[in-house]
């Protein structure tokens, strides 16, 4: 239940508000599927350190004050990386 409201809001709020200070987050990524009203959110950390406190922090948002809700949440490590 992603809609393009939701998600208008997300971004006003990642681009124009500071960090929260409990999410060390070094990027984020957020890819949004309008039609399925589906989104993804990827996050990178510099350090386990940060990945913990950046995890506890988005568990601790209340449903009804986040854009969506965490369905599922899968650690990888970063092996390949290019940016053009």
């Amino acid at each position: 239940g992603v809609d393009k409201e939701r998600i208008d809001r997300l971004k006003r709020e990642i681009e124009g508000g500071e960090r929260p200070a409990d999410l060390p987050a070094k990027e984020i990524l957020v890819l949004h599927d309008p039609e399925a009203e589906k989104s993804l959110a990827i996050v990178f950390f510099e350090s386990e350190d940060d990945y913990r406190r950046g995890d506890a922090a988005l568990n601790a948002v209340p449903v009804g004050e986040a854009p969506s809700r965490r369905t599922s949440v899968t650690k990888y490590e970063v092996v390949i990386r290019r940016a053009e």
